[in-house]
C-alpha cells in the first residue's frame, strides 16, 4: 500500500512538468519550425527563397533594373526594410545570386568588385562597403508586369510598405537556379538544369503530357561546370521522384610532356581547398605513390588546380584513381523538397514543371484580368466623352451656368445621360482640350479597347490560349537568354570503371601480430636494417606472415568476430615501433581483443579453430569472403568453448596438440572435416577428461617431436600419449601459440 501511495505522488509530481514541456513545444518549438519551413529553408514555385525574394525585390524597386551599379551596402541597407535578420544575412544572399561567384548558372546579380567563388572555400568576398551591384539583365523575365497584379502582395513586418508574395517568372526558375536548404524535419537540396533545355522541355510537355523528359533534358547543368556521369536509372528516379544521387566528376586535361594534369572544373558540391586537402592526405598515408606535386594555380582567369606526376607514372591512371578516392569525383544528392500553397512536397521533375505551368498560368489570367479591368475603365469614360462630343457647346454652357463647383457634375450627369465617373472625367477636361479635332483623337481609342478587352477575354477563357502565351515567352527566353551546357555529359559506355586496387603497388612485407593487439607492415629492406621487434612490456608475438602489400587480411576477435581489411589500408612502419594498436584502429567494441591473423591472396586453403574442450572446426576462408565491402562479420567462429587455438593452413599438415595434463596427439588436419558454417562446433579432436583442457597446438617441426608414430592417431577423437622426457617443451615459442 505504501509503495503504491508513493508511485502516485511521483506521477502527480512529473504530470506539471510533462504539461509544461508539451506546452513549450506547442507554443514556442512549433511557430519557430514553421517559421523556419515556411519562411526561410525551403524554396517556393518560383524558385526563391524568401531572402532572395526580399533582395532581388529592393534592387527592382531601387531601379537598379536599367540603373547603374551601387554600394552593395546601399543595397544590403534598404533590404533590411523587407528583411530584417540583418546586413550579414542579407549580402552573403546577395553575393550566392551574383555573376562573380559564379554560384548560379544563371545569375541575378550583376557585380562589381570581389564576391568570392564558389568554388573556393578560402576565397572569400569582400565587404559590402568595397562591392557594387545591380540586378542582371534576366531579371526582366522575374519581374515582367509585376504592376499588373499578377502576384499577391502582402505587408512587410512592420507594415510600413508591401512586398509580393511569389515573383511572376516568366521561365522555371525552380529548375536553373540550384537550391540548398536545411529547415527543421526536412531539407531540400535542388540542382540546376540548362535553361534553354528546361524551355524545350516545358513547351514539349504542354504538347504532350507523355513526353519523356530525358530527350530534351538529359541532366543537370551546374555552374563550376564538369563531367556529369549519366547512368539512366539514376537520371529517371531523380526525375520521377524528386530524390536521388547522380555522380559529376572534374574535367583535366594533360600536358603533351605527360607528367602535369590541369584541372579546369570540379563538381559543383566541393572546392578546390577539399580536393587538395585529401590528394595530400592520401599522399602522406602513401596511397598516391605517383603524385609528384599538387598546386591551386586559381587566379583572376578561373580556376585551376595543377598536379604534377612521378616520371614513368601513368596520368590516366592517377586520374582515375583520384576519382576514386577524392571529391574530384563527388555526387550531388537530390531533394526537389518546394513549398506548394504553403505546403512542403517533393516532387519530380514532371510535377515541378506541372506546377510551375500552374502558377503561371494564374500570373498570365491575373495580368490579362488587369488589363481587361483599366481597359473597361477607360473605355466608359471615352463613352461618356463621346456623348459630349454631340454637343460640346452644350456642355459648356452647362459648366459656365452652374453657380456652384459641387453642383458641375450632377449637372453634366442630368444633361447629357451619363454617370458620375464619366461626368467627373469631362468636368476635368482642360479648357484647350474642349474641341472637336481633340474628342475625336480620344475617341479613336474605343475601337482599340474593345479589341483588347475582347482579347482578354478570349484569353480568360482559353487554356490553350494561356498555355501558346507561356511558350511564347519560354522561346522569347531561350532565344536571348540561352547559353550552352557548362556540364558535359558522360555516358555509361564512355566511362571505364577501373577498381581502386588496380592502381595500388604491390611488393613483398611482412605482416607482425603481437599478442596484445599491435600490428606492423614491414618491408624486406627495413626488415634487413634491423630485424629486433619493439614491444610493450608483458607483450610479444603472436604471429608474423610474409605476404605481399595487396593481401587480405582477416582479424579474428575475443567476441567471435571478424574484421576484414587490406595490407595497404596499413602504412609502412619499422620495427622499432610498436605499430598500429587494432582495436582503436578496426574500431572494435569495448574490451574486444584481437586473438588470431589470417593473411590470404585469394581466401584459398582453411581457417582451423580449436577450443579447450578438445573441439577442432575447420572453416574455408572462402566462408568469410563477401560481395559487399563488409568490415565486419559476426559469428566468425563458435563461442561454445573457450577458444585454445588458431592456425591457418593452405594444404592439410600435421599438428602437435598439447593438453593441460602435458599429453600429446598428432593429427593431420585431413581428419577434421571442413564446415561452411562459420560458427560450427566441429568435430572432438582430442578428449579431455576430468579438469584438463587442450592448451596449445603447433606444428611437428616447431614442436621437433622425436617419435612422430608414438603420438599419431588415425582416428579422432583420441587421449594422446604423455610428452616423453626428450619431448617436453624447452621453452619454446609457436607462431601459433594463444
Amino acid at each position: 500500500m505504501a509503495k503504491k501511495k508513493q508511485a502516485e505522488k511521483v506521477y502527480i509530481e512529473k504530470e506539471p512538468i510533462l504539461r509544461g514541456v508539451v506546452e513549450t513545444l506547442e507554443t514556442n518549438y512549433m511557430p519557430y519550425a514553421m517559421s523556419v519551413i515556411l519562411s526561410r529553408a525551403i524554396p517556393e514555385i518560383d524558385g526563391l527563397k524568401p531572402a532572395h525574394r526580399k533582395l532581388l525585390y529592393t534592387m527592382y524597386k531601387m531601379n537598379l533594373l536599367n540603373g547603374d551599379l551601387v554600394k552593395s551596402a546601399n543595397i544590403v541597407g534598404s533590404t533590411m526594410r523587407l528583411n530584417p535578420h540583418g546586413d550579414a544575412a542579407i549580402y552573403e544572399t546577395m553575393v550566392r545570386l551574383s555573376r562573380g561567384n559564379e554560384a548560379l548558372p544563371l545569375p541575378f546579380v550583376e557585380s562589381k568588385g570581389n564576391f568570392g567563388k564558389v568554388y573556393s572555400r578560402d576565397m572569400a568576398y569582400a565587404a559590402a562597403r568595397y562591392t557594387e551591384a545591380k540586378l542582371a539583365p534576366i531579371c526582366k523575365e522575374i519581374f515582367g508586369d509585376i504592376d499588373k497584379e499578377t502576384v499577391h502582395f502582402v505587408p512587410n513586418y512592420d507594415n510600413s510598405t508591401t512586398e509580393p508574395t511569389l515573383l511572376p517568372v516568366s521561365f522555371p526558375t525552380i529548375l536553373t537556379t540550384p537550391n540548398q536548404g536545411i529547415a527543421v524535419g526536412m531539407a531540400s537540396n535542388i540542382c540546376s538544369f540548362n535553361l534553354g533545355e528546361v524551355c524545350d522541355t516545358v513547351i514539349a510537355l504542354m504538347e504532350n503530357p507523355d513526353h519523356p523528359i530525358e530527350q530534351t533534358m538529359p541532366g543537370p547543368d551546374f555552374s563550376t561546370g564538369g563531367q556529369l556521369l549519366v547512368h539512366q536509372s539514376q537520371i529517371k528516379e531523380v526525375y520521377e521522384t524528386g530524390r536521388g544521387s547522380i555522380r559529376v566528376r572534374a574535367k583535366y586535361t594533360v600536358e603533351p610532356k605527360g607528367n602535369m594534369i590541369t584541372v579546369t572544373e570540379i563538381p559543383y558540391t566541393t572546392t578546390v581547398e577539399a580536393i587538395i586537402d585529401k590528394v595530400i592526405e592520401l599522399y602522406k598515408a602513401g596511397k598516391l605513390r605517383e603524385l609528384g606535386d599538387i598546386k591551386d594555380m586559381s587566379d583572376k582567369t578561373g580556376m585551376r588546380i595543377a598536379i604534377e606526376t612521378k616520371r614513368g607514372s601513368d596520368p590516366e591512371k592517377l586520374m582515375t584513381k583520384l576519382f576514386k578516392m577524392t571529391p574530384l569525383e563527388d555526387s550531388f544528392g537530390c531533394n526537389f523538397n518546394v513549398l506548394i500553397g504553403g505546403t512542403p512536397m517533393v516532387l519530380g521533375v514532371r510535377q515541378l514543371i506541372d506546377e510551375w505551368v500552374a502558377f503561371r498560368s494564374e500570373c498570365i489570367r491575373n495580368r490579362s484580368h488587369y488589363i481587361k479591368s483599366r481597359a473597361q475603365e477607360r473605355l466608359h469614360l471615352l463613352k461618356g466623352l463621346k456623348k459630349i462630343l454631340l454637343d460640346i457647346d452644350k456642355a459648356i454652357e452647362i459648366v459656365r451656368g452652374t453657380e456652384r463647383d459641387e453642383e458641375v457634375v450632377p449637372n453634366l450627369m442630368i444633361g447629357f445621360g451619363i454617370d458620375e465617373e464619366q461626368a467627373e472625367y469631362v468636368a476635368n477636361i482642360k479648357l484647350r482640350h474642349l474641341n472637336k479635332e481633340y474628342i475625336l483623337k480620344q475617341l479613336e481609342e474605343i475601337e482599340a479597347l474593345e479589341k483588347e478587352i475582347a482579347e482578354m477575354d478570349s484569353i480568360l477563357n482559353s487554356r490553350t490560349k494561356v498555355k501558346k502565351l507561356i511558350a511564347a515567352d519560354l522561346k522569347r527566353v531561350k532565344k536571348q537568354y540561352g547559353f550552352d551546357r557548362k556540364t558535359e555529359l558522360v555516358y555509361d559506355d564512355q566511362t571505364v570503371e577501373i577498381d581502386e586496387e588496380d592502381h595500388i603497388e604491390d611488393y613483398p612485407v611482412t605482416y607482425f601480430l603481437s599478442k596484445e593487439g599491435y600490428f606492423k607492415k614491414i618491408q624486406p629492406n627495413s626488415l634487413r636494417m634491423n630485424s629486433a621487434q619493439k614491444y610493450k612490456d608483458g607483450d610479444s608475438l603472436r604471429r608474423a606472415v610474409e605476404s605481399t602489400n595487396k593481401a587480405e587480411l582477416i582479424f579474428f576477435t575475443s567476441m567471435q568476430n571478424a574484421y576484414k581489411t587490406k595490407g595497404y589500408e596499413f602504412e609502412d612502419t619499422k620495427a622499432s615501433l610498436l605499430g598500429d594498436y587494432l582495436p582503436a584502429k578496426l574500431e572494435m567494441e569495448q574490451g574486444e581483443t584481437v586473438v588470431a591473423m589470417a593473411v590470404t591472396a585469394d581466401y584459398s586453403g582453411d581457417m582451423l579453430f580449436f577450443f579447450e574442450n578438445g573441439k577442432a572446426a575447420k572453416v574455408p576462408l572462402v566462408s568469410y569472403k563477401t560481395v559487399t565491402n563488409r568490415k565486419r562479420l559476426i559469428n566468425a567462429y563458435s563461442d561454445k568453448a573457450p577458444l585454445a587455438a588458431t592456425v591457418q593452413i593452405t594444404e592439410d599438415k600435421d599438428l602437435v596438440l598439447i593438453s593441460s595434463n602435458q599429453k600429446a596427439l598428432v593429427v593431420n588436419s585431413a581428419l577434421i572435416p571442413a564446415k561452411s558454417t562459420k560458427s560450427t562446433q566441429g568435430v572432438t579432436a582430442m578428449t579431455q577428461k576430468g579438469k584438463h583442457k587442450l592448451d596449445k597446438v603447433q606444428t611437428v617441426e616447431e614442436l621437433g617431436l622425436t617419435n612422430l608414430s608414438y603420438y599419431r592417431t588415425k582416428n579422432i577423437p583420441a587421449v594422446g600419449h604423455l610428452l616423453r622426457q626428450q619431448d617436453l617443451p624447452d621453452n619454446q615459442v609457436t607462431l601459433f601459440e594463444e
